[in-house]
């Protein structure tokens, strides 16, 4: 019983019926058992899991800043940090009264807009403005996972305003159908951690935008080498250092349930990172740095749905197993004409579509006290999963391409060729990751901006 106290809202109704807990306040309690008292370890746990979360958004930035051009370095990390504001007062105004209000099967009430009735009153066994805080650190990585796919071209403010409206209308309600009692949670879908909610949501998202805004100027006719791996492992290490604060933490008390996720997000990475070492030297006979740190963010993102439902050992096995499918995703669209950047579709949509539906073969009643997945005599929970990674592809894609275009009615979306040719740097921002000899940067009258970045790239031996 211990096992299930922390992760009560990602379970099926008969689990939240047997152990009394609901994903709002009070509900549980509405037969007249006591409302619960907060609990000092769980509060200081959950202090220490936000502040990880929010760390992962500064790392993001570190992972993709380093895998992009030079003169794109700043672009790429703002386009991180941003989502620190506008998408985490989003998250306050309005986002996640339609996540986490009571409302209907598929979008939560206005009854938590702008933060009313969200005090120090307890939801669970922590405050719930504490509670309001860990999920809003999701909302926010979750929008900036999506910039990794349309570096290097987006318009900086179209792009503002795309998270921004994409996280109230998009993240909002597919949070709400598996996490604030919606459809999805009744059905029985797991999702300890935003498997679904997180990955394949930002995935397919990222698939849509790259689509729309289509490839970068010089795509398939020049080689887009990372300018800064470094940055790229300094990333990564920081990703899985956050990352236990988002799947441990997703237990929502310092709980036996917290130990098995802290543990198993410790181990899949490691079988993930091996095996893509192996395929890495099977196919090239070199082991690429970056390789490995994207390795090891395909195992994070696989076991994040998975982490307090199954047994260590099964998380070795879907750490290895996750490996494959993204890693010949990755081989197979750097052969397309699909321009996603980063390979944020690779990476964190299909990792996240395994994770999920693996989540239905190797889940354990005898370490999650809840459900069975098909190695264990349940083969309708694998179907309950697809059914859960199929609503979000559909959900988020359809919206994210409405929304996109509706932006684009108002604002061009993506940068011309000239300010691709400068860097999004210079043309978005006015300033440089690093800059140039003495540190000057030719400023050109906007008429004269494309002859001045032709002039720049001759000069740069046709950096742009």
């Amino acid at each position: 019983m211990s096992r299930l106290r922390g992760y009560s809202r990602f379970l099926a109704p008969a689990a939240l019926a047997a152990v009394a807990i609901a994903s709002t306040p009070g509900a549980a309690y509405a037969q007249g058992a006591p409302a619960p008292a907060i609990n000092q370890g769980d509060t200081a746990w959950m202090l220490i899991s936000t502040a990880l979360v929010l760390l992962m958004t500064p790392a993001l930035a570190f992972f993709y800043g380093g895998l992009v051009r030079s003169k794109n370095a700043l672009n790429t990390m703002m386009m991180s940090f941003i989502a620190l504001g506008v998408v985490g007062i989003a998250w306050a105004l309005a986002g996640y009264s339609l996540a986490f209000a009571p409302g209907n099967n598929f979008v939560g009430d206005l009854s938590r807009i702008f933060l009313r009735n969200v005090g120090l009153e307890a939801q669970g066994t922590i405050p719930h403005v504490l509670f309001m805080s860990y999920q809003g650190t999701f909302a926010i990585i979750t929008a900036a996972l999506i910039s990794g796919a349309i570096v290097e071209r987006m318009r900086f403010g179209p792009y503002m305003l795309f998270i921004a409206l994409w996280s109230l209308v998009i993240y909002a309600p597919i949070a709400h159908w598996v996490w604030g009692g919606g459809w999805l949670a009744k059905m029985g879908a797991l999702d300890f951690a935003g498997g679904t909610v997180v990955h394949v949501n930002a995935g397919v998202a990222a698939l849509v935008a790259a689509m729309v805004l289509g490839p970068r100027k010089d795509f398939a006719r020049q080689a887009f080498l990372p300018h800064n791996v470094p940055l790229v492992l300094l990333g990564a290490g920081l990703l899985w250092f956050g990352w236990f604060g988002f799947n441990s933490g997703s237990a929502l008390t310092s709980s036996p349930s917290a130990a098995l996720a802290f543990t198993t997000t410790f181990l899949a990475p490691m079988a993930t990172l091996v095996v893509w070492a192996v395929l890495d030297l099977m196919r090239n006979g070199k082991v690429t740095a970056v390789g490995a740190a994207t390795g090891i963010v395909v195992g994070l993102v696989a076991i994040t749905p998975a982490a307090g439902f199954i047994s260590p050992m099964s998380a070795l096995a879907l750490g290895a197993l996750a490996a494959f499918p993204s890693y010949y995703a990755l081989v197979w669209r750097a052969r397309t004409r699909l321009d996603d950047s980063l390979d944020v579709v690779a990476a964190h949509g299909l990792g996240g579509t395994v994770g999920a539906l693996l989540t239905g073969v190797f889940a354990e009643k005898a370490w999650n006290g809840a459900t069975d997945g098909v190695l264990f005599g349940n083969p309708g929970q694998f179907l309950i999963q697809a059914t859960a990674v199929g609503a979000a592809i559909v959900f988020s894609g359809v919206g994210s391409f409405v929304l996109l275009k509706l932006i684009a009615l108002v604002m061009p979306l993506r940068a011309e060729g000239n300010e691709e040719g400068l860097g999004m740097d210079v043309s978005q921002h006015g300033e440089e990751a690093y800059a140039d000899g003495e540190g000057a940067i030719l400023v050109f009258p906007s008429s004269e901006m494309k002859v001045g970045a032709t002039a720049i790239a001759a000069t740069e031996g046709g950096r742009a």
